[in-house]
């Protein structure tokens, strides 16, 4: 599937690692199953050869990453960004959330990573799980060798990639691609069309299933507070279970309305969701809204650039006048 392959990345990083442009490189290991990738730091070209992982999987976005890492050490981290991670760290530059100096950055083509959720729900008792093309081979303990269709097994995000192309990066591995006539609004519209009742009914099904694990608040390259207001002892709702109405109708509403116009839709938040709960569907009906009444804004596109909610102007919608206009309730 990647075009670029796992031994090129690895050559140019043990490159870099040995002609000191960087002393540590931040990529992909393996877990404890082959769907189960983990983020890791690699010194060395041996430790590159032995555990560094690239494929499908590798849907980790690094950006938020560097936010500490490049607080470690003066000298510069190699960090590999798929075409969508290039957004994030954009903005989080945009935010001075850490230093550009300190970090060497490769863009790498994507065509789509696997979502590991639809290939459980494909297969049972999975032994090992392999890319062969446009193909997936799922080996399983009860039916034997399993061939799916790889498009089949993408996540929403990548089905609806808002674009191919890296707009940040030191060096590129392999070509670059365009920016992409994304159908990423399609569900947003769904639940316009919907009545307020019925809205209401969507997202209390599919808030109560939250056990407030923070996965989402803690994977988003947007959240990036030092300390955050849901983990102050103080506030009465640090780490509180979900066990009344709070954490099904505000805590994913005040996180959503926290990171708009910054939020570049990378799509952190529904993957790393235990519950399965399509989190990205909130931030894309802010985007959605500010395009359609300030026009056309992409977070992180380039570095600098203010969301146009920053700026007061009298001309700015009034909110009566935002749902005349169809910018009804999420």
């Amino acid at each position: 599937m990647q075009e670029v392959k796992r031994e090129a990345l690895i050559a140019r990083a043990a490159e870099l690692l040995e002609n000191g442009t960087v002393d540590r490189v931040l990529g992909w290991k393996a877990g404890e199953f082959d769907y189960d990738l983990t983020p890791a730091l690699f010194h060395s070209a041996g430790e590159l050869e032995s555990d560094f992982v690239w494929n499908g999987f590798c849907g980790a976005n690094f950006s938020k990453y560097l936010v500490k890492e490049t607080g470690k050490s003066e000298n510069k981290v190699l960090v590999f960004l798929k075409p969508c991670d290039t957004y994030s760290f954009n903005q989080l530059l945009t935010e001075h959330r850490f230093s550009r100096d300190r970090v060497y950055a490769i863009g790498v083509p994507c065509e789509g990573m696997l979502d590991a959720g639809r290939i459980k729900d494909s297969a049972e008792g999975i032994a090992s799980v392999r890319e062969d093309g446009d193909h997936v081979l799922v080996e399983t303990l009860y039916d034997g060798t399993l061939t799916l269709d790889r498009t089949s097994l993408l996540p929403d995000r990548c089905r609806n990639c808002k674009s191919k192309k890296h707009v940040a990066y030191d060096e590129l591995l392999g070509s670059d691609g365009e920016v992409l006539d994304s159908h990423r609004f399609d569900e947003v519209e769904q639940l316009e069309r919907m009545t307020p009742d019925e809205r209401f009914a969507f997202w209390q099904n599919e808030l109560s299933r939250c056990i407030r694990c923070n996965a989402c608040r803690d994977v988003c390259p947007a959240c990036t507070c030092e300390k955050c207001v849901f983990d102050n002892p103080n506030s009465g709702v640090e780490n509180k279970a979900a066990a009344n109405s709070f954490e099904e109708k505000m805590f994913h509403i005040i996180r959503a309305f926290h990171v708009v116009g910054r939020c570049t839709d990378c799509g952190e938040c529904s993957r790393v969701c235990p519950q399965h709960i399509p989190l990205h569907l909130l931030n894309r009906k802010f985007i959605k809204d500010i395009d359609q009444f300030y026009g056309d804004y992409q977070a992180g596109a380039e570095v600098g650039s203010r969301a146009p909610i920053v700026n007061y102007s009298a001309g700015d919608l009034e909110p009566y006048e935002a749902v005349e206009r169809g910018g009804s309730d999420a």
